[in-house]
C-alpha cells in the first residue's frame, strides 16, 4: 500500500529537508546546492526516503508530505 511504512521511524531531519524541498518544487541540484553536498547524494537520500515511506516518486512524496502537512495544522 502506497505511504504505508516498512521502516517505522519517521524521516531524519536531514530527509525532512529533503521532502520538503521537494514538495516546494525544487530539482535536486537545487536541494543539493542548499545543503553543501551533490546532486547524487540527493539521489541517494531520495531512494531511501522513497523505500522509507513506500513511495515510488516525487509526485507521491510531495502528496505524502502535503497530507502530513495538513494533518499537523487541523490537530493542532
Amino acid at each position: 500500500m502506497v505511504g504505508e511504512t516498512a521502516d517505522r521511524r519517521g524521516p531524519s531531519d536531514r530527509e525532512q529537508f529533503i521532502i520538503q524541498r521537494v514538495a516546494e518544487g525544487c530539482k535536486n541540484r537545487e536541494i543539493a546546492d542548499s545543503l553543501g553536498t551533490t546532486e547524487h547524494v540527493v539521489k541517494n537520500y531520495l531512494r531511501l526516503i522513497y523505500d522509507k515511506l513506500g513511495l515510488w516518486n516525487r509526485v507521491e512524496l510531495a502528496l505524502w508530505y502535503e497530507a502530513r502537512r495538513h494533518e499537523q495544522v487541523y490537530h493542532a
